[in-house]
């Protein structure tokens, strides 16, 4: 099974009046990683997905010391949330997944996401569930040593949100930056049944 890695460098007027991102604006095609459910910690107690089932998961892996790259893609997710309806947002979680897990706790986490949106949870684990869940979806971290910042290290990570179908099927990938647009559409076109 392949999935497309939606690469969108095109004009957003090309995706005026579409249902979702058509095959034919994908510029790369990849193997798609297995996806699947898992368990990770939340604020309130254990989040697991297969109890998400019938909602569309946006999923991106990040930490809450990020300084750029995370503040970018979820405020990008934000504007998308932030133009569905209340009856689109209860088909619809996001779920914010801490590739640094030896700093982000569930508190600090819920914090974080909290200035983003309200639909938005964080989420962490031990450091063997966390990289399990990533394996998962192809999504790639490791911290490095930064002499002379605040906090002495970063975690390089890969920086794409995940969507993940009501039925529990990963159908797309979109690297950092893909327009709030997109990103909107694709959640309606899923939580439209199709």
């Amino acid at each position: 099974m392949s999935l497309f890695f939606c690469l969108f460098f095109l004009s957003l007027s090309a995706f005026a009046g579409a249902e979702a991102p058509r095959q034919d604006e994908v510029l790369e095609q990849v193997e798609a990683p297995p996806g699947g459910d898992f368990v990770l910690d939340s604020v309130n107690g254990p989040l697991d997905t297969r109890q998400l089932r019938g909602k569309s998961i946006f999923l991106y892996f990040g930490y809450t010391r990020c300084p750029d790259v995370c503040p970018t893609s979820l405020s990008f997710l934000t504007q998308a949330l932030s133009e569905l309806s209340d009856e689109e947002l209860q088909k619809t979680v996001s779920i914010f997944v801490s590739v640094d897990p030896q700093h982000d706790t569930v508190e600090s986490l819920a914090d974080y996401v909290e200035y983003f949106h309200p639909n938005l949870i964080g989420v962490t684990g031990t450091e063997e569930a966390v990289a399990k869940v990533a394996k998962q979806y192809g999504a790639q971290y490791y911290e490095v040593e930064l002499e002379g910042s605040a906090f002495g290290y970063a975690v390089n990570h890969s920086a794409a949100t995940y969507l993940i179908a009501p039925d529990g099927e990963l159908r797309f990938i979109f690297p950092h930056e893909t327009p709030p647009e997109v990103l909107l559409q694709a959640v309606r076109h899923l939580n439209a049944g199709n």
